[in-house]
């Protein structure tokens, strides 16, 4: 997608705010609001906004993974398994 189609001035969205919610529903692509020449803001609609931000917590989810094998801090999982049985049987 070319962000650069989807540029708008504040005062576009001022005046045509409900169509401009409508294609961001139905388009599912974000809009650049621009407010004298320069970009000030990204509106998206609010399924691709929870995407976004489930596709971040994963990311961060995997980095720490990351930080935490590059550091040693690893199990093996027959050891991760016996603990969770340890666990489920004491209640």
């Amino acid at each position: 997608m070319k962000y650069s189609t989807q540029i708008r001035p504040i005062s576009y969205l001022k005046a045509n705010a409900a169509d401009v919610v409508r294609r961001l529903t139905e388009r599912r692509e974000p809009l650049v609001i621009t407010q004298n020449g320069t970009a000030k803001a990204v509106i998206q609609d609010v399924a691709s906004y929870e995407e976004t931000q489930e596709t971040m917590a994963l990311l961060k989810i995997l980095a720490l993974g990351n930080r935490q094998i590059e550091k040693g801090k690893t199990m093996a999982a027959s050891d991760v398994f016996r603990r969770i049985r340890q666990k489920t049987v004491r209640g």
